[in-house]
């Protein structure tokens, strides 16, 4: 497999709605086993597939030993709401304060094309939130409510 340059904030791609994916084919799945291999040698919990500078709507998440990958992942429910400190491969050395839900019902595809509906909560739940604000061109940035360099 391949471990991709994560881009960083100013890229186009970050800014942008990414692209409905319209069919699970060997490239969907090369992309998936990719962004795990560069999750890993980040060390990050999530990765959106324009953060690999690919224009799609794809994650993977790895919280502890779960990992969760999604094809076209859209938020069902949002319930409560929780303030933690969050930060991006993509915005290296900065971090900030994001109001989040506190547990998400989240929809999407796994590699087989199968419809997955997965109840998450704690950092799960952020995680997805993150990496679906992503596809649609948030960063957390835009939504902190403080910002901080480290």
């Amino acid at each position: 497999m391949a471990v991709y340059k994560i881009v960083e904030i100013g890229a186009e791609v970050l800014r942008e709605k990414a692209k409905e994916v319209k069919e699970v084919n060997a490239s969907i799945l090369k992309l998936l086993d990719n962004m795990i291999d560069t999750l890993h040698a980040a060390d990050g919990v999530g990765l959106a597939a324009p953060q690999i500078g690919v224009s799609k709507r794809v994650i993977v998440v790895k919280v502890d030993e779960v990992l969760i990958e999604l094809i076209n992942p859209i938020i069902l429910e949002k319930e409560g709401q929780n303030s933690a400190e969050e930060g991006c491969l993509s915005i290296p050395n900065v971090t900030g304060d994001v109001i989040r839900a506190a547990k998400v019902r989240v929809q999407g595809l796994n590699r087989q094309g199968q419809m997955l509906d997965i109840s998450a909560d704690r950092l799960m739940a952020r995680a997805l939130q993150h990496e679906i604000d992503h596809l649609e061109g948030i960063l957390f940035v835009d939504v902190a409510k403080k910002t901080y360099r480290s």
